[in-house]
Formats: structure tokens, C-alpha cells, sequence
């Protein structure tokens, strides 16, 4: 049993780090126009990350948990390794302010400790199509809804005076950053579910795969308190160096980053909430013009998410071997 909690004390550590990886997603563009200081930024985050536990459900938790990766041969030292693997790659990317993906990190970690343990077997490809799939389509979509958004918002308030409108979407973006936050919460603190869940139907203390509410509360908690203490070095990257953001074109990214990733998260796939509000602020960027958005920063980003399920794999299978040696 004390095995089990360690394992669950390292889960939520990830979930921290999750949190505290990713409160660039949701602060950046109401940081960096200035619409809330970073300090209440952060609490107005982590609040609406908490908030999700009771709104979203658990499908996204069901598909980590137990659709990709065969339950059978999950094991404790599976699980352990798979979490290290995914918090070594968040902790170096946010050392270099480099804005990836803690879900793919974490379903990278999870797949390179279980094939570790029992060969490509273990892994249920039919359960990768859409969470592999929407590598793609989660940017994509962001990108082409905060691109349409702009237009139709800029059309619609193409009359009034620049200072009333300034006025109207720094409201505006209090709104879209909760939304976004409740989203990014609903998602990502899921996955953390289903890991621990997984561990509880491995370790037999759960006979079916069904997220106990203690698992759920203590998820969102545990991201809600990461982003709270926040990931400053990301925010900068993600507010300032892609393209320079407004409140306007803020609450276009915010928007259409949340629809995004609230489809995602009640169709029960698992997304990246960094790679979704990357796209928007791009698509947002690309109205103003094409040299709006620094694509060279832009690339090195893409490159970082090419990057994180292969390395976050090999460091996970390389973890599964030592904790099974030190065990």
C-alpha cells in the first residue's frame, strides 16, 4: 500500500508540474495585455482548472487510463517510469522556456515504460488514432477558428472608437481566459486521473476502471495549485515572442483555444492545451499579416513538440529498467 501511495504522490507531482507547465496556456494573453497582473492571472486560472472537476466529466481519463495501453500488463513500476519520463521532459523544456506538450509527454512516458516491460504488444494502436491524430488537428483547429474569429469580430466592431473597444474585450477577456482555463483543467488534469485509476485496477484496489471522486478532486487540485504558482518562463514565450497580442486579438486566441479543447475534452480525446493556444495565437497573428507571427520562434516550438513522445518514451523505458533493478 505505501508502494501505491508513493506512486500516487509522484502522479500528483507531475499533475503539479502540469499545471505550473502549462499556466503560460492560460495566462499568457491576458498577461501580456495587461488585462490582469500575473498575480491574479494565476489565482483566476487555477480557480476555473479546480472548477472543471465538476463540469467535463471523466472520457478523457477513460481513453489515458485504459484505451491505450493494454491494462493487462500494467504494472506499478509502469506507471512509476512512465511519470518520470513525462516529468524530466517538462521540467527541461520549462528550464528552456520552451512551451510542449505535458499530455503527450505523459502518454509518451506511459507507452515507452510498458513497451519496456512487454514489446510493442502493449500497446493498443486503435487508441492512438485520434490522440496521435490531433497532434495535428488541435493547432490546426486553433489556428483556423482564432483566424475566423478575428474577421468576424473585427467586422462586427469595426465602428467603434479604439478606447471603448480596448475597454470592452479587457471584460471580454476575463471571460475567455476562464473559459479557456475551465478547458485546459477539464483535459489535462484527466490524464492524471487515469493514470492513478489505471494504478488502482493494477494494484487491485479497483475491480472496474471507474475514476473514484477522491481521484478527481485531488487532480484538479493538484493542477490548479501548479498553475497558481505558474510557469513564468513560458508566459514570455507564449505572450510576447510568437506574435504581439491586444485584448481583442487576445480574447480571439483565449476563445477559440477553449472551444477547441472543450470538444476535445467531451469527445474524450486527449489534447494538448499548449499545442491548441499556440495555433490560435498564430491565427490571430496571421490576420494583422504573415510577418506578424516570429515563425522562427514559432518552428522551434514545433520542433520541441516532434520531440517529446520519443524522448519522454526512451527516458521512461530507461526509468522502468532502474526501478525494477532498485526494487
Amino acid at each position: 500500500m505505501s508502494w501505491v501511495i508513493a506512486i500516487i504522490l509522484v502522479a500528483l507531482v507531475f499533475d503539479f508540474l502540469n499545471g505550473f507547465h502549462d499556466a503560460a496556456n492560460s495566462i499568457a494573453t491576458v498577461v501580456s495585455t495587461r488585462v490582469l497582473s500575473p498575480r491574479l492571472a494565476v489565482a483566476w486560472a487555477a480557480f476555473f482548472n479546480f472548477v472543471a472537476a465538476f463540469v467535463l466529466g471523466t472520457h478523457v481519463a477513460k481513453t489515458i487510463g485504459k484505451g491505450m495501453i493494454d491494462l493487462s500488463i500494467v504494472t506499478q513500476e509502469v506507471i512509476l517510469a512512465g511519470l518520470l519520463g513525462a516529468i524530466f521532459w517538462n521540467l527541461l523544456t520549462w528550464y528552456y522556456g520552451i512551451p510542449v506538450s505535458s499530455s503527450h509527454a505523459l502518454v509518451g512516458g506511459y507507452a515507452g515504460a510498458a513497451v519496456a516491460k512487454a514489446g510493442f504488444g502493449a500497446v493498443l494502436l486503435s487508441g492512438w488514432i485520434k490522440p496521435l491524430a490531433f497532434i495535428v488537428i488541435a493547432p490546426v483547429m486553433g489556428m483556423v477558428l482564432g483566424l475566423a474569429l478575428m474577421i468576424v469580430v473585427t467586422w462586427i466592431f469595426r465602428r467603434w472608437h479604439p478606447y471603448k473597444l480596448d475597454r470592452f474585450f479587457r471584460k471580454g477577456q476575463l471571460f475567455s481566459a476562464g473559459l479557456y482555463s475551465l478547458g485546459h483543467g477539464g483535459n489535462d488534469a484527466q490524464k492524471t486521473m487515469g493514470i492513478i485509476t489505471g494504478l488502482l485496477v493494477a494494484s487491485g484496489y479497483l475491480a472496474t476502471f471507474e475514476v473514484p471522486l477522491w481521484v478527481i478532486l485531488l487532480s484538479h487540485f493538484a493542477i490548479a495549485l501548479g498553475t497558481l504558482f505558474g510557469g513564468w518562463r513560458i508566459v514570455k514565450t507564449m505572450g510576447s515572442k510568437i506574435t504581439k497580442l491586444q485584448p481583442f486579438s487576445g480574447f480571439c486566441a483565449e476563445t477559440a483555444g477553449a472551444i477547441t479543447i472543450i470538444g476535445a475534452t467531451l469527445g474524450g480525446i486527449p489534447v494538448s492545451t499548449t499545442h491548441t493556444i499556440t495555433g490560435a495565437i498564430m491565427g490571430v497573428g496571421a490576420t494583422k499579416r504573415l510577418s506578424a507571427v516570429k515563425w522562427g520562434v514559432a518552428g522551434r516550438i514545433v520542433w520541441a513538440w516532434i520531440l517529446t513522445i520519443p524522448i519522454s518514451s526512451l527516458v521512461a523505458a530507461a526509468a522502468y529498467f532502474l526501478v525494477v533493478r532498485l526494487r
